[in-house]
């Protein structure tokens, strides 16, 4: 009877860690989303409330919804919500307008995070099997990786410091980005313009979490990382 060889890893059982790794991931990933609602979702709401209730003026609103989408790489901010938002409160230009912007803001801060901090970091921040997915594509795309990863939560601020620890040159860094973020920004604007136009709860709800659920479905499809 042959022995099974030494150090090899049986395809059941990297199939077996590959699903348990995704699982815990989309576990933590959905933590990430409904804990921050869960502690201060009443507080958030009527803070909201109050603040519209006073009809500040557009830009203030651009402002503040930008702002938020420019912390998210370092913040819990539901971003889907917050770029569905936009295009409800500004209409589908100025939603993409401030969505655009506040992307743009956030991938240059993902960027200057990741030519600091290392790869420790974000082996830190998603796990050595994200980052393992991330390089795969990224020698199998180049710089439009990104694209890959850009409208998938918690990847897609993965990917940009990513793109700061290989030391992508800016000018693709950012070329990249700006034309993936305006397709990303384009269709939330275009869901929250759409939303509030019907008034229909069903297409806000595909903006916040049918689209994420969507694209890390079709990363989990198309991207895999290697059996060990």
């Amino acid at each position: 009877m042959l022995e099974p060889t030494r150090g090899l890893t049986p395809p059941g059982a990297a199939r077996a860690r590959a699903v348990a790794g995704w699982a815990t991931f989309c576990a933590l990933l959905l933590a990430f989303v409904l804990v921050p609602f869960a502690l201060f979702g009443p507080d958030l709401d009527a803070v909201t409330q109050r603040y519209l209730a006073a009809r500040p003026p557009a830009w203030q609103v651009a402002l503040v919804l930008g702002g938020l989408l420019a912390g998210d790489i370092l913040l819990p901010v539901p971003s889907s919500l917050v770029s569905t938002a936009a295009g409800g409160l500004l209409g589908f230009w100025g939603g993409l307008a401030t969505n655009w912007a506040g992307m743009m803001v956030a991938c240059a801060v993902g960027h200057g995070l990741g030519a600091r901090a290392g790869t420790s970091a974000l082996r830190r921040m998603t796990g050595e099997a994200e980052v393992e997915r991330l390089a795969r594509a990224y020698e199998r795309l180049g710089p439009w990786f990104l694209l890959v990863f850009r409208a998938v939560p918690v990847l897609a601020e993965a990917s940009v410091v990513f793109a700061g620890t290989s030391r992508m040159p800016r000018r693709s860094f950012f070329t990249v980005c700006a034309l993936s973020n305006l397709g990303v920004a384009a269709t939330y604007a275009a869901l929250g313009a759409t939303a509030a136009e019907l008034e229909s709860f069903l297409v806000l709800f595909a903006g916040m979490v049918l689209m994420p659920g969507l694209a890390l479905a079709w990363v989990r499809s198309r991207v895999q990382t290697p059996s060990r």
